[in-house]
């Protein structure tokens, strides 16, 4: 959402021309994953592209996959009016809700193989958020009352088996009927701790979401306490980063920096605070949304202009230029150069979307590498579609980018 002081961008920066980039790599992203992953023999899509183009055709298929590619087409329907684009966000709904969806205990299931069996059937707070996320974008394109219905539900369950009402917060992660398991990590690489912010901020975005096109009261206060629960416990005004982890207790766990969630929360925070329409709300969220874009902008930001990846207390810890903080830093910077008109933004968006340009688009096979080394060079050991590289990311920074061109 952009605020009353947005300015014309400098003379320095084409917004015509960026507008029409941003417009033709939609096109670009979204032919390619109708062209490769979908998936006609078993339905819906496949669930595994490594970097080197080899497909996976029995490869399991997880339901971030999904409800990003749900919300994905739904976003991009609406955009372009594409009947092709429409039908996709059916087929991903459709698979959703025969596939991921659990009957017997409510929300949805982790991972199904290809034959759409269940293979993990724990309940991820995370994948409940993105599940409301896609269907509220999927409701906004075809008004289906079942899918607001559908989005609802996960909204309760979240609300009755997640949320704290001693300690506030939201826990991780539960067994398939909703009860208690030891191991709660969001993946391999995170820590097995209670309360962590990449699940509350992407609660954030789903509640947001969900709000646009249903405004119910418990919602309403819902939705502010998770814009008050990233203020007060998972914002730093020290250092202008994001705790990472929290015990049960609200005890911080580890100092990791993670560059990419921090953009991505100063505009997220600034989108749901607009959304919301608290002016007072507003005002809290503010000053911590610039600060944290701002502390992006001194501290990550490499000679090229792409953000590097994380760091601790001790200096960086990983200094590569990954696919998705690149583009939330696009829209981050533009959408702190939109509360501001401070130029330092706009041009640090346009730098980060050259970086993109020349280095994670791949020009031969399509699609974006998943990330770089720090030279810019791509690291084809990591997946081109999988379980967590999805076109959500990549998508969205074109939409929001083309409609704040506009």
């Amino acid at each position: 959402m952009s605020s009353s002081i947005k300015k014309i961008p400098s003379a320095q920066i084409d917004a015509t021309r960026l507008k029409g980039e941003f417009r033709q790599e939609l096109y670009n992203i979204i032919d390619w994953w109708s062209m490769n992953m979908v998936d006609e023999k078993n339905g819906g899509f496949f669930g595994r592209m490594d970097g080197h183009g080899r497909l996976y055709p029995e490869a399991d298929k997880g339901v971030i996959l999904n409800t990003r590619l749900l919300w994905t087409y739904s976003a991009v329907a609406r955009a372009t009016g594409s009947n092709l684009h429409h039908q996709l966000a059916h087929r991903a709904y459709n698979y959703f809700c025969e596939y991921f969806w659990d009957d017997l205990e409510g929300g949805v299931f982790w991972t199904v193989d290809y034959l759409g069996n269940p293979v993990d059937t724990q309940k991820q707070v995370y994948a409940q958020s993105f599940s409301i996320y896609a269907l509220a974008e999927y409701f906004s394109l075809t008004q289906k009352r079942a899918v607001l219905e559908h989005a609802e539900e996960i909204f309760w369950l979240i609300e009755k088996y997640s949320f704290d009402r001693k300690k506030n917060g939201y826990l991780s992660a539960f067994a398939r009927d909703w009860s208690h398991i030891d191991d709660i990590r969001l993946s391999e690489k995170d820590a097995n701790e209670a309360k962590i912010m990449n699940t509350h901020l992407h609660l954030l975005e789903a509640y947001t979401n969900l709000f646009r096109v249903h405004p119910f009261a418990a919602l309403r206060e819902a939705l502010g306490n998770v814009i008050g629960l990233i203020l007060d416990r998972f914002y730093l005004p020290e250092t202008g980063s994001l705790q990472v982890y929290f015990d049960e207790d609200w005890s911080p766990k580890g100092h990791d920096i993670s560059f990419g969630h921090n953009v991505e929360a100063g505009w997220l925070l600034w989108e749901a605070a607009e959304v919301l329409g608290n002016e007072n709300i507003r005002e809290r969220v503010r000053p911590a949304c610039l600060h944290l874009a701002e502390v992006v902008l001194l501290s990550a930001v490499d000679s090229d202009g792409a953000i590097l990846y994380e760091a601790c207390p001790l200096g960086l810890k990983d200094a590569d230029k990954h696919w998705w903080p690149q583009a939330e830093a696009v829209v981050g910077f533009w959408n702190a150069w939109e509360m501001t008109g401070e130029e330092k933004y706009a041009e640090a968006a346009v730098n980060c979307w050259s970086f993109i340009k020349a280095h994670l688009l791949d020009q031969e096979e399509g699609e974006w590498h998943w990330r770089t080394d720090r030279c810019g060079q791509p690291v084809l050991s990591e997946d081109k579609a999988g379980p967590w590289k999805a076109p959500y990311h990549n998508v969205r920074m074109c939409l929001e980018m083309g409609r704040r061109l506009g």
